[in-house]
């Protein structure tokens, strides 16, 4: 029999959130099922289903303390799902009488799935927070660096100028929308599931909508009229959204890893005493939260194409389906909340070298101001010739070196245009658009969004 001990995760050892973990713990997953047993008997009690005495006992003997989990688990696996030895655990507790009352017109999945929502809720509070601090970090670097110029690349190469506050701002701005994402899904995962064996109430009762309403009261949950047990599509929209948070932190954690090359050299993680240092070449400094992350996040996209499988319930109840979601979920939202804490740290610890962002605008020669040098052209000589001026230009500097302004000035004079059109050459500082303006709309709209 399988004793409940699992492989060992190095990368969840090293950077796994543990208060996300504790959200889908074995301790945290049963009190959640024994939580909506206790409630469900004082919801009882309060439509006058059980005496209310009754359903303080009930309450007081639903408790994990003393609970025997080893049995509990042994009974789970036999049946194939824990509530039935749950149950009965609660029942050997209390006197003849309220032992009958325990679990009173629900079945198994709405339990589980009652307790599922309350640990979703608090998963989805987790990372709404993990979010906030993320979100108020790249702030801080975005507003301290509207005005430095660096490289604008695309497809792997310069492309044309722009500022490091810029590239953070649409980095912000999709924290933003993550965070209204978050507390959409919050909503629609955070509901009571009370509607019996086959979705109908029927063992409940007359008493069961009032029942089940105060019950969502009880536990802070939305109420509904409407069975989900093979409805699961609210489950997997958080599932596949804690894939996309994890999916954004290995976009800013690639932007580190690259743009920290060697040959580039403008960001790198904190520096520390051996911090991401190698056993055999002394000056590596790795960036190792970087990797942590692209390493949870690319496991994390997989594991959420599961969920689609588990929306194919039949008919009023899963056949193996659900099972998904049991290892799926808690994965998922304890890989989000890692990536998150790890590029919370990386962002706090982020250094930017102005300097080198700076050298490397002339590294190709001045070529990222092509762009710029095409459309002050193309007003007099027009847009396509303009560019067909500057494109070989362009190939001039890199076959013959030298820079732009004066392979231009070549270029016009073989076509018998005036060279001195590019007298005056351009800086990259003056080319990079509204930067004031993108990050002060990234940062109100964050502002918004976080109050």
């Amino acid at each position: 029999m399988h004793t409940g001990t699992t492989p060992f995760d190095l990368l969840g050892r090293l950077w796994g959130d543990d208060t996300m973990a504790a959200v889908w713990s074995e301790r945290a997953t049963v009190e959640a099922w024994l939580t909506v047993e206790a409630e469900l008997a004082r919801a009882q009690a309060a439509a006058g289903v059980l005496p209310q005495a009754d359903a303080e006992l009930i309450a007081e003997a639903a408790t994990i303390t003393g609970l025997d989990t080893e049995a509990l688990w042994a009974g789970a696996r036999n049946v194939g799902y824990p509530i039935l030895s749950l149950v009965r655990a609660i029942a050997a507790r209390l006197p003849d009488g309220p032992n009958g009352r325990v679990h009173y017109g629900a079945t198994t999945q709405d339990i589980m799935d009652s307790g599922f929502a309350l640990q979703s809720v608090r998963a989805a509070d987790r990372l709404d927070g993990l979010l906030g601090d993320l979100g108020d970090a790249v702030e801080a670097v975005m507003t301290a660096h509207v005005h430095t110029v660096m490289p604008g690349r695309t497809h792997g190469q310069q492309a044309v100028p722009t500022t490091f506050g810029a590239t953070l701002a649409s980095l912000l701005a999709e924290l933003a929308r993550h965070t209204r994402r978050v507390r959409s899904a919050r909503a629609a995962v955070g509901v009571i599931s009370l509607f019996g064996a086959g979705g109908t109430s029927a063992a409940a009762g007359p008493t069961a909508p009032q029942v089940r309403h105060d019950l969502a009261r009880r536990l802070g949950l939305r109420g509904s009229d409407v069975p989900w047990h093979a409805a699961r599509d609210s489950v997997a929209e958080f599932g596949t959204l804690c894939a996309a948070l994890s999916a954004t932190c290995a976009r800013l954690a690639r932007n580190v890893i690259d743009l920290g090359r060697t040959e580039i050299g403008e960001l790198a993680e904190a520096a520390g005493d051996h911090r991401g240092a190698s056993s055999t070449m002394p000056q590596k400094a790795n960036p190792i939260l970087a990797e942590a992350v692209i390493g949870m996040s690319a496991s994390s996209g997989p594991a959420a194409s599961a969920l689609y499988r588990a929306m194919e319930v039949p008919q009023e109840r899963a056949a193996g389906e659900w099972q998904i979601e049991w290892h799926v979920v808690p994965q998922l939202a304890w890989l989000a909340a890692s990536c998150l804490s790890a590029s919370l740290e990386l962002v706090t610890g982020l250094r930017v070298d102005e300097a080198a962002m700076r050298a490397n605008l002339d590294a190709d020669g001045g070529l990222i101001m092509s762009e710029a040098y095409m459309f002050g052209l193309a007003p007099q000589l027009g847009r396509e010739v303009a560019h067909d001026v500057v494109y070989a230009a362009a190939r001039q500097v890199r076959r013959q070196g030298g820079a732009l302004p004066e392979a231009l000035r070549d270029q016009l004079a073989e076509r018998g245009l005036d060279p001195e059109v590019v007298s005056t050459p351009m800086s990259p500082g003056g080319y990079v658009g509204d930067p004031e303006l993108i990050c002060r709309a990234a940062r109100d709209e964050w502002r918004a969004t976080r109050a």
